[in-house]
């Protein structure tokens, strides 16, 4: 697994090695140990949500405070994803910036 920080401090890119054979794909999607040991602290994921849009469909992860605030893990399974992620952490050195990325999986 390649995970590679943005210019946005705290969000990172993952990318897991695939391997593929005429016969199978396989995949680690996650590996909290590894992720944590990269990043260089701890995080707690407590939800994992599956979407599956058509062509053309706009879809968006909205912030969230408080008791409700979320830590966001987009996965791409097929096809072609613009990903745009904005800080609006007042206290943060990058407030205001915006980090994005094309992200394609195919067959």
């Amino acid at each position: 697994m390649k995970i590679t920080e943005t210019y946005l401090k705290g969000c990172f890119v993952i990318e897991p090695k695939i391997f593929d054979d005429n016969k199978v794909s396989f995949f680690e999607s996650f590996n909290k140990k590894v992720f944590e040991k990269s990043i260089g602290f701890k995080i707690d994921f407590v939800q994992d949500n599956q979407s599956i849009s058509q062509r053309g469909i706009l879809r968006g992860l909205h912030l969230q405070r408080g008791a409700f605030a979320q830590t966001k893990l987009v996965r791409i399974i097929q096809g072609k994803v613009l990903d745009v992620v904005v800080d609006v952490r007042k206290n943060s050195e990058t407030f205001g910036q915006s980090f994005s990325c094309i992200f394609i999986r195919g067959k």
